[in-house]
């Protein structure tokens, strides 16, 4: 295994001057592949084997018992248990992590693995357990299941048209793992006992066709973000045919390519079937003179590995304009400063990544324990600064909902009592056509509760109610507002 973690460049030691007298110490990390045969069900895996995207699909966690078979004697019981009731009574998403991210937790063993284990900032939002959630204000009573209302901006199923230039193609519902925190988790992946999923209606293919369709009549896009779900999970052979049809459409000049499987499963991207068809895709862009990017989704540095850096590189080589990083602010895995540079630091550094967005946790059902407010992500973006390239130097955005991404300090007025943010914004989006208000009107944005001094706390106590009742109705109104669009669109 040595021959697969070595860097190929020394990192020199930094000096004391270094060090001294800067709120964050930067220093260069050598990146290091975690030895996954400490892991009782790997010990004898090959470093071929691990190489391998059959043998990481094969061998993904998708339930607690195959989560005890790899880890075994390493856990108590007690996180077995911890993981078994949330998956039963607060977990939106299933579970599905490969062995690539699970080995990314505790990459360096502990003495105490368990606690090391809850403590992990992956494991944290990867493997969400009971004990994660808060028990006063799990969900935030306005908590909806399609938090940003993509279904209802649907131009056709799974084509969400929100800005003016850009469309978001959700290409498939599937990924090769599952993140717990999931905006769009009312769609994506298996039902769980506490989400029961919408479904596409059409086929694939029509559904593939729609969206092309639309978007050679709707000469205003020239940005298509081609997501899901994650496009790692479509055959190649199929994403290759959109990706081309894509390339024919003469206004569209922009093509992002949405995984976070470059992290999550580089092996996939590694694969010689799928690098060739990238670089097919890339010297047609290049023709066409279309940027395609690849965006990514990294929240802890840890997940950065010399794997994630030489796919990175592979989608460099093929022709890939730019690859991307696409994070999500949460509570106990990248709320400090120093946390986020470190992460920074090592994409850039160490993968050749560039920091692009950390989007504020959205609000979804039971989010609250990772979801930060306003004021600290305006703190953080401003601890952040100064240190990264201005080009690197990510900027943290709320998504506001029927508004879209907003930079932190973009907000109009701010309730911070009650934790009630307003914000305005300069377009409309492709359900707002008609409305002549929409760009006067103001938009809240609500934080975290249990973040709130005791006065807004007790207001929502007041006005809201501590029970998950208000927050299942306001979710089971946004299902029912997304499947009414759909039968609008099929009739």
């Amino acid at each position: 295994m040595t021959d697969l973690i070595s860097p190929d460049l020394a990192v020199p030691e930094p000096s004391d001057d270094d060090l001294a007298g800067q709120p964050y110490a930067y220093q260069r990390v050598e990146l290091v592949e975690p030895d996954w045969t400490r892991i009782p069900g790997w010990k004898d895996v090959t470093a071929e084997e691990w190489r391998s995207v059959q043998w990481q699909r094969s061998h993904c966690v998708k339930n607690v018992k195959q989560l005890r078979d790899v880890m075994g004697d390493l856990l108590d019981e007690r996180l077995y248990e911890d993981l078994t009731r949330d998956q039963a009574e607060r977990a939106t998403m299933s579970m599905l992590l490969p062995p690539q991210m699970l080995n990314t937790i505790v990459p360096n063993g502990a003495s105490d693995y368990t606690e090391a284990f809850y403590a992990d900032p992956v494991r944290r939002y990867m493997l969400p357990v009971f004990t994660d959630r808060r028990s006063d204000w799990p969900s935030h009573p306005h908590a909806t299941r399609d938090s940003l209302h993509e279904h209802e901006m649907w131009a056709t199923e799974g084509l969400t048209h929100r800005y003016p230039t850009k469309v978001l193609a959700e290409v498939l519902p599937t990924c090769p793992q599952y993140c717990g925190h999931c905006t769009r988790m009312d769609l994506v992946g298996n039902s769980t006992p506490v989400i029961e999923k919408l479904k596409f209606v059409a086929k694939p293919q029509t559904r593939l066709d729609d969206m092309l369709d639309y978007l050679r009549r709707t000469p205003g896009v020239r940005d298509v973000v081609v997501s899901g779900g994650d496009v790692a999970n479509m055959p190649w052979p199929r994403l290759e045919t959109f990706l081309t049809n894509l390339l024919e459409i003469e206004n569209i000049r922009d093509i992002r390519l949405a995984t976070k499987a470059l992290m999550g499963m580089p092996q996939h991207w590694l694969s010689d079937d799928v690098r060739a068809g990238v670089e097919r895709v890339a010297q047609l862009g290049r023709k066409r003179g279309v940027m395609i990017a690849m965006h990514t989704h990294v929240n802890a540095a840890q997940s950065v590995t010399p794997l994630v850096a030489e796919a990175t590189k592979a989608m460099f080589e093929a022709g890939l304009r730019d690859v991307r990083n696409q994070g999500v602010l949460m509570r106990g895995v990248n709320d400090s400063v120093p946390q986020l540079l470190d992460l920074c630091f090592a994409l850039l550094d160490g993968a050749t990544i560039t920091p692009y967005y950390f989007y504020m946790c959205d609000m979804i059902p039971f989010s609250e324990h990772w979801r930060v407010s306003v004021r600290d992500a305006q703190h953080l973006q401003h601890g952040i600064l100064g240190y990264l390239p201005g080009f690197a130097t990510p900027r943290i955005v709320c998504d506001v909902p029927y508004v879209g991404k907003r930079w932190v300090h973009q907000l109009s007025e701010y309730d911070e009592v009650r934790g009630i943010s307003y914000w305005k914004k300069n377009y409309r989006t492709g359900i707002e056509q008609q409305d002549p208000e929409a760009l006067n009107r103001t938009y809240e944005y609500y934080d975290p509760i249990d973040s709130l001094p005791a006065e807004g706390q007790e207001w929502w106590k007041q006005h809201a109610g501590t029970s998950l009742a208000e927050a299942e109705k306001r979710a089971a109104a946004s299902r029912e507002a997304a499947e009414a669009q759909k039968l609008l669109q099929i009739n």
